[in-house]
């Protein structure tokens, strides 16, 4: 009766945050929420293709939507790309010498791209032919995830393990990838990430990125990781264990948050924004965990990237939840003009941080 109990229990647990709605409660009083907008299905993604128009992965419509930000309020979400299977990243890139523009989407096994022939907004644009630039990569656990602009005409992209604690056979697996967008060639760049789903690029130090460990290790270990990108660095997974949290080789993370929290999207935050913070201050989502008898995470988090001569690397990180009691925070970007704004999963939501 009791094991019944626990198993009813357990499920109610992982239910309750698609089921109801919680108040997000802020910690800092700099800081003001509202929701701004709606029925985003299931996003995974967002990206700000101009001031006015924001993209979203929905991965509920296997699509991307466009929303228009006008005087505040934005508009119904509208499908430009369909048939899908689960975007996780998009970003569109316009070459400052051609003018050519491209819009890039991360789905699960492939990264894609179409170039942009014509129209001004998102619900103007005719596409021409998909284009794909990697395909076929393993999928299981996790998938590929985010993609994010880096220097030079480069992406970085995010895919994920395919199972929880394993060697895998596809060598693209629990990597970050580099992508020339001028050629469209690849490069694997970073390798023993288990489950990286975003990063960003710092200008001055370089690009960091989210990467959460493994299950079924305990309720305090392994941390969710910041990480520091070294091209060609080895982050440790899947040989790191509790007994041996750095394997030889491996590169250490510039800072931990809650084991199993599953820190996900991240930001830099922009020198006009009003937020709290500096110029080396990066907000991220903290998505939840169904792998610890007690809830962790469903926050928005403030990382303070701190220079210190004892790391590795030459930096720390400083944690501080800003936001709490959320349900599924998955996508977090910062608007042009310094406001942040991140998406809930389970209930395609929107929300601004001023």
């Amino acid at each position: 009766m009791i094991i019944i109990l626990i198993f009813i229990l357990g499920i109610l647990r992982e239910v309750s945050p698609y089921i109801f709605k919680p108040e997000p409660s802020v910690i800092d009083d700099e800081i003001q929420i509202e929701e701004v907008a709606s029925g985003l299905g299931t996003p995974t993604c967002i990206f700000w293709a101009s001031e006015e128009w924001l993209l979203v992965c929905d991965t509920n419509s296997q699509s991307i939507l466009a929303l228009e930000l006008s005087d505040g309020i934005f508009s119904e979400p509208q499908t430009i790309i369909s048939n899908l299977n689960n975007p996780h990243g998009v970003l569109l890139w316009e070459d400052s010498e051609s003018s050519v523009k491209k819009i890039f989407v991360s789905q699960a096994g492939s990264l894609n791209y179409w170039k942009i022939i014509e129209g001004d907004t998102p619900l103007e644009w005719k596409f021409g032919e998909l284009e794909t630039i990697v395909e076929g990569v393993a999928t299981g656990n996790h998938q590929q995830n985010a993609i994010s602009e880096g220097p030079n005409n480069t992406l970085f992209w995010h895919s994920g393990s395919t199972c929880n604690v394993c060697v895998e056979d596809d060598e693209r697996s629990a990597t970050i990838i580099e992508i020339d967008i001028l050629t469209d060639n690849y490069t694997v760049i970073a390798t023993g990430v288990r489950n990286s789903f975003d990063g960003v690029w710092v200008p001055e130090i370089g690009y960091i990125f989210t990467d959460n460990g493994h299950d079924w290790s305990g309720e305090s270990y392994p941390p969710e990781e910041i990480n520091l990108l070294e091209y060609g660095g080895f982050y440790g997974w899947p040989n790191v264990t509790e007994e041996n949290p750095n394997p030889p080789g491996s590169i250490s993370p510039i800072g931990t948050h809650t084991p199993h929290s599953s820190v996900n999207g991240i930001d830099l935050r922009p020198k006009n924004s009003t937020l709290p913070g500096g110029e080396y201050t990066l907000y991220a989502t903290v998505f939840g965990s169904w792998n610890t008898i007690i809830p962790v995470g469903k926050e928005i988090i403030r990382i303070d990237l701190i220079q210190n001569s004892s790391y590795s690397q030459g930096w720390e990180v400083e944690i501080t939840v800003v936001v709490e009691e959320l349900a599924t925070p998955l996508p977090l970007k910062f608007h042009p003009n310094g406001d942040l704004y991140f998406a809930e999963y389970a209930h395609g939501t929107l929300y601004r941080l001023t």
